[in-house]
């Protein structure tokens, strides 16, 4: 990625539920934009691929930030998406590289180091859980050594809010991406705000 789209990472959004319809999830995103969210990525876990074709395509037309997929490589092609994420369950990067336009985006997922070889050819990787109940949390250290180990632009996932982030940019996270601390929240753009202000003052470069 160039240091442009490195950017469009600072701040990845991920969509919780359809509590409020497609335009209310719709509307919460657009909030979200305003804030300083930089990427959405639609995860609906239990929704069927017509209903995630219909929510992708509306936040497509509807964000000018790129909007990313969760596992769905089918659902990201047919509505237009700027990429899909892949989970460490699902099919490896390079598998899907070679079925993709030149400019889609692929994130990879990675928890441990038996998944950095799966991620390798991604754009980008979430990393994490880096806080969380129990003994899978990585903590800022246990992120920063796996973040140096893929040697991909990495995001932190799990636990993030404005008082957790410290440390996470100088532990190499080129971003963060978090469910209800922004799309969950009642204020989106104000939520996405603070995230931004506070991820943003840790960084080594300062805000941008």
């Amino acid at each position: 990625m160039t240091a442009n789209d490195d950017q469009r990472l600072r701040l990845v959004a991920i969509t919780d539920d359809l509590r409020d319809g497609v335009d209310g999830l719709v509307s919460r995103a657009r909030s979200a934009e305003r804030g300083g969210t930089t990427m959405v990525l639609l995860r609906l876990k239990h929704a069927d691929a017509r209903t995630l074709v219909e929510v992708g395509r509306a936040l497509v037309t509807a964000l000018r930030i790129p909007v990313l997929i969760s596992e769905r490589l089918d659902v990201a092609l047919a509505c237009g998406a700027a990429g899909v994420h892949l989970s460490a369950s699902s099919v490896p990067v390079m598998a899907v590289r070679p079925h993709v336009p030149v400019d889609f985006l692929i994130g990879g997922s990675i928890s441990s180091p038996s998944d950095l070889a799966r991620a390798r050819d991604a754009d980008f990787v979430t990393i994490g859980p880096v806080y969380g109940v129990g003994t899978a949390a990585l903590g800022a250290d246990g992120f920063g050594d796996l973040a140096r180990s893929c040697a991909r632009p990495a995001i932190a996932i799990g636990g993030l809010d404005t008082s957790s982030v410290a440390g996470i940019g100088a532990a190499g996270a080129r971003g963060i991406a978090v469910i209800r601390a922004v799309l969950g929240a009642t204020d989106p753009e104000q939520a996405a705000a603070a995230l931004r202000a506070a991820f943003d003052a840790q960084l080594p470069s300062g805000p941008s």
